[in-house]
C-alpha cells in the first residue's frame, strides 16, 4: 500500500518516521490530551521546512487533513504541540546555537533553553524570560507560547527579547521578520521589495489593524501578562507608525508560520541572589503587601500555597533521589524553623518569596532588609535566607509540587486546564477565595503556585480522567473560573497559551467581533489552514472532549 509521505522522501533531507512507537510518543505533550499523528518529521534545516510546506500545499487537495504542527521539547501544557497530521520536531537537528555576543544570540528553535543559557552565561549574559520548566523546554516553545516565568515581574516576557525571526510562511518561503519603521512599512506595502505573498500579507494586516484599531486596543486584557488570542494590539504603534510582526508571531503557537531561526536580545547576568520569605496566614492583605513591595523592584515575587508545602513535607523522601542521602538530610535540617513555626502557628495559606539579584551579596542583603522593614507592620513571620542553598529549598517546593502531585495520588492524574489565570494583584483578596470556592464545589485535590507580583496563578487539579464525568467537570469549571476572570478584567492565560484547552474560551474572553478578527488574521497568514489547526482559532469544546487522554 502506497503511503502519501513516500512522495516527500526524495526532497526532504531530514528524517521521516511513521513507526507506531514514534507516533505514540508524539501523541501527547504535557497537557491532558492525546492525539496520534500520521507522521513525525525531523528537518535538517530551513530548506526542509520550506520543502515540507510546499509539499503540503501540493497534496492538500488529495488529503485535506494535511497540516503541520511545529514541536520542540513537547512541554506545552495546553495541547499546542500535538496534532493529527504531521508533527515537525526541531530538537534532533535544528538545535544549534549559531552565535553569541554580548548584545544578542542567534539560535535554532530546537535548542534546549538549558544549553542556550549555559552558552550565554559563559559571557555573563542571559535571556531572562525563562520558565519553571527551563531544564527541559526548548526555545522554539518559548517563542510559540510567549513564555514568561519567575523573572517576568522585572523583565517581562519573551516578546521583549526578540531582535528578529526567520519564519517560513504558508507560501513555502522563508522571510526575515523584524520591527519596521513607518517608512520601511510604507515601502513594504507599496511593493518595492518582497514577494507578492509578503506584500499582500503586510497590506492586509495593516488594513485590518488600522481599520479596527480602537476596538482592538479596547480588547487588550488589563493585566501585565497575556498569552490569549493573537496580539493584534502589540503590532502597530499609532503614534510612530512602527510595525512589528515579531510581536504577533511570538505567542501564536505555530499557527501563522514556522519559526526557523531566532535572534534574541540578551541582558547582563547578576552573580548573586537571595530571597526574603514571607508566611501569610490569610489572603486578606495580599494586595496591600504587593503594593508595598513592588516599588523596591524585586527580580521575582513568587508564591506557593499550603497544599504545596504539605506535599513537600509528606513526600520529602522524593528529594533523596535527587540530592542523595546527605544532601536530603541537609535540606531537611534547613526546614526545622518552618516545622517549628507550623507546629506553633499552623501552616500558612501562602508562602511568598521575594528575590533580589545583584553584583554583591551586601547590596542584595540591603534590599532585602529594606523590604522586610517596610512590610514589618503586617506582623507576618519573615525570614531572609542565610545562603543560596537555604533559598533553594523554597524554589524546590515551588518547582517540584506539580511533579509530587502527579506521582503520589493513585488513580488520578494532573489535569492542567485552569493552570494560568491572571488578574491584577489588587483583586486577589476577593478573587482567590472565589476561585477556591469554585474548586471546592467539585471536591478536587489541587495545588496553587504563582507569580504574585503579576497576579498570575497556576492551579493544577488532580482528576480521574477515566470517569465519564471528567470532561463535563473540566468544561463547566473552566467556564465558571473564566467568567470570574472576565469579571475582574483579567486573562484566561498569562503565559501557557491557548492550545486545545483554551481556544474555545476565547469567545468568552474577547467577544465575537475580536474572535472574527483573529480568524481574519489566521486567513491572511494561512489561507489553507496548514499550520497547527484548531489552536487560537477553530477549536471547539468537542475537540477537548475527544482528545482527553484516558488513564491506563
Amino acid at each position: 500500500m502506497n503511503n502519501i509521505f513516500d512522495t516527500l522522501k526524495p526532497d526532504f533531507k531530514g528524517d521521516i518516521d511513521t513507526l507506531d512507537a514514534t507516533l505514540s510518543t508524539y501523541s501527547h505533550d504535557a497537557s491532558l490530551f492525546e492525539i496520534k499523528p500520521k507522521v513525525v518529521v525531523y528537518p535538517k534545516d530551513a530548506e526542509d521546512i520550506k520543502t515540507l510546506v510546499k509539499w503540503v500545499n501540493a497534496n492538500k487537495k488529495q488529503d485535506p487533513s494535511l497540516s503541520i504542527t511545529a514541536r520542540s521539547a513537547g512541554t506545552d501544557m495546553s495541547g499546542g504541540a500535538i496534532g493529527s497530521s504531521i508533527i515537525m520536531d526541531f530538537t534532533r537537528h535544528m538545535n544549534l546555537i549559531k552565535e553569541v555576543t554580548p548584545d544578542h544570540a542567534v539560535v535554532m528553535p530546537g535548542c534546549y533553553y538549558r544549553d542556550f543559557d549555559a552558552a550565554t552565561k559563559k559571557i555573563n549574559r542571559y535571556m531572562p524570560a525563562f520558565t519553571a520548566s527551563r531544564e527541559i523546554n526548548a526555545v522554539g516553545g518559548m517563542i510559540g507560547n510567549n513564555s514568561g516565568g519567575e523573572k517576568a515581574i522585572k523583565y517581562g516576557k519573551t516578546e521583549n527579547y526578540i531582535n528578529s525571526l526567520k519564519v517560513v510562511l504558508s507560501d513555502g518561503n522563508e522571510y526575515l521578520i523584524k520591527p519596521l519603521a513607518k517608512t520601511e512599512l510604507e515601502a513594504k506595502i507599496s511593493g518595492n521589495n518582497g514577494t507578492e505573498f509578503e506584500i499582500n500579507l503586510y497590506k492586509k494586516l495593516y488594513a485590518l489593524i488600522t481599520e479596527n484599531n480602537a476596538q482592538i486596543m479596547a480588547a487588550k486584557p488589563d493585566v501585565s501578562k497575556n498569552s490569549a488570542g493573537y496580539y493584534l494590539w502589540n503590532i502597530y504603534d499609532k503614534a510612530t507608525g512602527a510595525f512589528d510582526l515579531c510581536r504577533l508571531i511570538v505567542g501564536s503557537q505555530g499557527t501563522l508560520g514556522i519559526v526557523s531561526e531566532i535572534n534574541f536580545k540578551l541582558v547582563p547576568t547578576e552573580p548573586f541572589s537571595n530571597i526574603l520569605v514571607v508566611f501569610l496566614p490569610s489572603l486578606d492583605d495580599v494586595s496591600k503587601l504587593v503594593t508595598e513591595i513592588l516599588p523596591f523592584k524585586p527580580d521575582s515575587l513568587e508564591t506557593f500555597d499550603d497544599k504545596s508545602m504539605i506535599l513537600a513535607v509528606r513526600f520529602f523522601f522524593d528529594f533523596f533521589k535527587q540530592l542523595g542521602f546527605w544532601g536530603a538530610i541537609k535540606l531537611g535540617l534547613q526546614f526545622i524553623p518552618e516545622t517549628w513555626m507550623t507546629l506553633v502557628g499552623g501552616i500558612p495559606k501562602l508562602i511568598l518569596m521575594i528575590e533580589f539579584t545583584g553584583q554583591t551579596e551586601e547590596d542584595i542583603k540591603k534590599h532585602l532588609v529594606e523590604v522586610r522593614d517596610r512590610i514589618a507592620h503586617f506582623g507576618f513571620h519573615m525570614h531572609i535566607a542565610h545562603s543560596s542553598g537555604e533559598a533553594d529549598k523554597y524554589w524546590r517546593i515551588r518547582h517540584e509540587s506539580f511533579n509530587l502531585l502527579r506521582k503520589h495520588v493513585k488513580n488520578k492524574r494532573t489535569a492542567p486546564f485552569i493552570d494560568d489565570i491572571i488578574v491584577k494583584p489588587e483583586y486577589l483578596p476577593e478573587f482567590l477565595p472565589k476561585v477556591k470556592a469554585l474548586l471546592d464545589q467539585y471536591k478536587l485535590d489541587y495545588t496553587v503556585q504563582g507569580h504574585l507580583g503579576n497576579g498570575n496563578f497556576h492551579i493544577i487539579p488532580l482528576m480521574d480522567l477515566n470517569s465519564p464525568f471528567s470532561a463535563d467537570v473540566i468544561l463547566e469549571l473552566s467556564a465558571k473560573v473564566y467568567s470570574l476572570v472576565h469579571e475582574y478584567h483579567g486573562s484566561i492565560t498569562a503565559e501557557h497559551n491557548d492550545g486545545i484547552i483554551r481556544t474555545p474560551y476565547l469567545l468568552q474572553q474577547f467577544g465575537e467581533n475580536i474572535v472574527k478578527l483573529f480568524q481574519q488574521t489566521k486567513n491572511i497568514f494561512d489561507p489553507e489552514n496548514i499550520f497547527n489547526p484548531g489552536k487560537k482559532v477553530g477549536g471547539t469544546f468537542e475537540d477537548i472532549r475527544k482528545a482527553i487522554k484516558k488513564q491506563n
